[in-house]
């Protein structure tokens, strides 16, 4: 677990931990509030059984605030799945701060490199993506159902 500087007023720390099974029913409002197409619970547990090191949520005074999910292809990347923070809580460094510690465990396992997928419209993410240090290797033309473009983006940490 890895306690941040949180609220102020009432003492409260961000906390960031590992999912647990009681966390599910937050990422799942979590996500259905980020995104027009949503995963299902069932692939939440799917990936919290299959890559629980690299599952996380955080947590604020108590509440699942937002959440990464990640995992390790064939190609030797490290996949950021997943990453929301509830919209109530956006603008606070949160997503940075889920990134910093998913990309943290995925470089300690020996893990350098990392993709994810991004729709174009979605520039606030672009933007913190960019500022990480993740470029925009291609665009996947008609990525989601209703066919907007994504932007595949790529950290390279190999040459540093």
């Amino acid at each position: 677990m890895q306690y941040e500087p949180g609220c102020k007023d009432c003492g409260c720390y961000l906390i960031v931990r590992e999912v647990r099974y009681d966390d599910m029913k937050h990422v799942v409002d979590i996500e259905r509030k980020s995104f027009k197409y949503p995963y299902t619970v069932l692939t939440f547990i799917t990936l919290m059984n299959l890559y629980p090191n690299y599952f996380l949520v955080c947590e604020y005074c108590g509440r699942v605030v937002g959440y990464v999910s990640a995992a390790v292809g064939k190609d030797g990347y490290g996949h950021i799945i997943s990453i929301a923070v509830d919209p109530e809580f956006r603008g606070r460094g949160i997503g940075k701060l889920l990134m910093g510690n998913v990309e943290s465990r995925l470089y300690g396992d020996g893990i350098n490199k990392f993709k994810l997928e991004v729709a174009v419209s979605n520039q606030i993410a672009v933007k913190m993506y960019s500022s990480l240090g993740y470029k925009v290797s291609k665009v996947l033309s008609r990525y989601y159902p209703d066919g907007e473009d994504a932007y595949l983006m790529i950290k390279d940490l190999s040459s540093s």
